[in-house]
């Protein structure tokens, strides 16, 4: 599994991960231009075309935002090429507003937009259900549920866009996205990249006013096709065991169906569905003309529960339906077949096979002696210097902190419990204008340099001009770390390591009008201090940047560099335990041990930051020697 499989000649086949997958896909469909935005789960989609970005010849850009790369792939597909992007459902609100224009004036070459919902907000603010993107701006929507389906899927996606001249959404969800499988391989014709006339009359694509108009009614003769189309796509089928207990189904809800049926030992007829938008009314209508009970089996909001209920009334007026509404499935976190076992067990009157509720009880009453295990801060990591910086500078000093999405969202929880507010991309701006208008403390906001560049301008633009009193805090740690080390404006390089120009932070910010910067080295933990604690009684706007490179791309870069990475160790003779390291800093590297209860560092884990070496009151960490 991973790019050499993706790269394979076919036909064949391969071992890979659905984002791999879909890349697969998109390079059989030979893809001329990509543009993302990383973000979980699709990031390894943005990370495989920019790792083989060097063998093949399109062009691919790592964006700013997922609304620069929506309109990115836009453009190129109006002059006719074909393009991908992919985001997180999140994503899809920033790219939206252009997102629901492209789909009036339609495009000319093949674009896809992968969109990934996550339910349990693994990695996510919010549990968005970005399902209603489809039928809210008419803009047909696929549904895989497995690597192999998500390829096939991609090529056709591809080929729809161009037949009806519209943009196509393959939506998936973090289990479908993070799923391995066997994919086939078809054979990869790509043809050389080469620059398009545009061959469009002027104001093809301006939607306004009459255009505007006239598109509406063009794009609702187009869904009607595409309904009529999908009435028969090999992408939705039925499992006729011929029960009149059906379940209707997609994504990761039909293979939950699946196992939850298997293991209860029951055969119902199921209704997998691969197109979710335009839904294939006839087909669904069919489906339940020969059932007593249907069941819907789909995570988070009751998008299909709702088109079934309303086809039903029609089709089959005294059918029984199962779901969210009836309260059998919960709109709440994602699923399992343990859950779906409950549900389908409910509502069909069965006898559980296995008391999932006991078991999970007895877990929990296990677990009641261990320790939480927090989501942490690597070790090395800047932020937590930042963040003891801070802290220390703020002492005594009422405050509120409006935080932002990053790897330093993780002060919220243990054992900091630092930040009073946190929205989306770039809120933290709008956030604190809003706090030092109302609140009597001092108002600092907390961007890292990603998400600044992302969305966070247009907010400092905002404080600029309004003359703000507020203090930001910019974590600059070179690369948009929480999704795997990617390039953003900050860099000299982009997708594939091509070059590409460098933005300066402390210059763009004096070129908006503010000239109050303080720069500090978090990792010069104790000096950081002073300076951070005198901008802070400074009246706003101004700003603090805190500099230094997250510790695992610069860990990275120096095992490339064939460098040593120095650690460091507790000198036993000189600690007398004062903890310091550990009560405040909570570097994971650093522990108690067991015999003497001295500060003990794992070698395997510290990347000699030496932070805590500066902390300690005794000086007792000391770099390892000969080693």
């Amino acid at each position: 599994m991973g790019v050499a499989d993706v790269l394979k000649e076919g036909p064949g086949k391969a071992f890979m991960l659905c984002n791999e997958a879909i890349v697969r896909g998109a390079l059989e469909a030979d893809v001329k231009m990509v543009s993302a935005y990383p973000g979980s789960p699709t990031t390894e989609i943005l990370d495989t075309f920019s790792e083989i970005s060097p063998k093949f010849d399109y062009r691919m850009e790592i964006s700013t935002n997922e609304k620069v790369a929506i309109e990115t792939c836009a453009g190129a597909s109006m002059v006719g090429m074909r393009s991908m992007t992919s985001m997180k459902s999140v994503g899809m609100n920033v790219a939206s507003d252009s997102f629901f224009s492209l789909s009036y004036t339609g495009v000319k070459g093949g674009m896809v937009i992968v969109m990934a919902d996550d339910p349990q907000a693994h990695s996510s603010q919010t549990e968005q259900d970005g399902r209603p993107f489809g039928p809210n701006s008419y803009t047909p929507m696929l549904e895989p549920s497995d690597p192999e389906e998500a390829k096939r899927m991609v090529r056709a996606a591809f080929a729809l866009s161009e037949k009806y001249g519209v943009p196509v959404l393959l939506r998936t969800t973090t289990r479908v996205n993070h799923q391995s499988g066997i994919v086939s391989l078809e054979k990869m014709d790509r043809k050389p990249f080469a620059k398009l006339a545009w061959d469009h009359p002027p104001g093809r694509f301006v939607t306004v006013a009459e255009s505007a108009r006239n598109f509406k009614h063009a794009l609702l003769e187009r869904t009607k096709k595409i309904e009529e189309e999908f009435e028969s796509s090999e992408f939705n089928r039925i499992v006729d065991a011929g029960s009149d207990v059906g379940i209707i189904a997609s994504g990761a809800g039909y293979n939950y169906a699946v196992d939850a049926a298997s293991i209860l030992g029951i055969k119902p007829s199921i209704l997998k569905l691969g197109t979710t938008y335009p839904l294939p009314k006839g087909l669904i209508a069919g489906f339940l003309k020969k059932l007593k009970t249907v069941i819907i089996v789909e995570e988070l909001s009751p998008y299909l529960e709702l088109y079934v209920t309303a086809i039903a009334k029609d089709a089959n007026p005294a059918i029984k339906i199962y779901g969210k509404w009836s309260g059998h499935f919960s709109e709440a976190l994602e699923y399992n077949p343990n859950l779906v076992v409950e549900g389908l067990a409910k509502a069909l009157g069965l006898k559980m096979p296995v008391e999932y509720g006991a078991i999970l009880a007895k877990a929990k009453e296990l677990k009641a002696g261990l320790p939480d295990r927090w989501p942490t801060f690597c070790p090395g990591c800047p932020h937590r210097a930042t963040l003891h910086a801070l802290l220390d500078a703020t002492r005594g000093m009422k405050h509120i902190l409006s935080t932002d999405i990053g790897c330093y969202s993780m002060s919220f929880l243990d054992p900091l419990r630092y930040g009073d507010s946190l929205l989306s991309m770039g809120a933290c701006l709008g956030v604190a204008a809003g706090m030092q208008y109302a609140a009597q403390e001092k108002v600092i906001a907390m961007i890292g340099d990603s998400t600044f560049w992302h969305a966070g301008m247009p907010g400092l633009v905002n404080a600029i001009h309004h003359g703000d009193d507020l203090t930001l805090v910019i974590l600059d740690n070179e690369v948009t770390a929480m999704t795997g080390q990617q390039p953003n404006p900050g860099r000299d390089y982009n997708a594939g390591g091509q070059a590409a120009k460098p933005l300066v932070l402390e210059e763009v910010i004096k070129a908006m009008g503010i000239t109050d910067i303080t720069i500090v080295d978090p990792y010069q933990v104790k000096a950081a201090v002073s300076p951070m604690r005198e901008a802070l009684t400074r009246k706003g706007p101004n700003i603090i940047i805190s500099r230094r490179a997250c510790a695992l791309y610069a860990d990275r870069n120096k095992r490339k560099r064939g460098e040593v990475i120095d650690t460091n160790k507790v000198d036993t003779e000189v600690c007398k335990r004062p903890y310091s390291c550990v009560r405040s800093f909570y570097c994971p590297a650093i522990s108690i041990d067991d015999g003497d209860r001295k500060a003990f560092i794992t070698k395997e884990l510290c990347d000699r930051c030496d932070v805590c070496a500066k902390l300690c009151p005794y000086g007792s960490i000391k770099r390892r020697e000969g080693e």
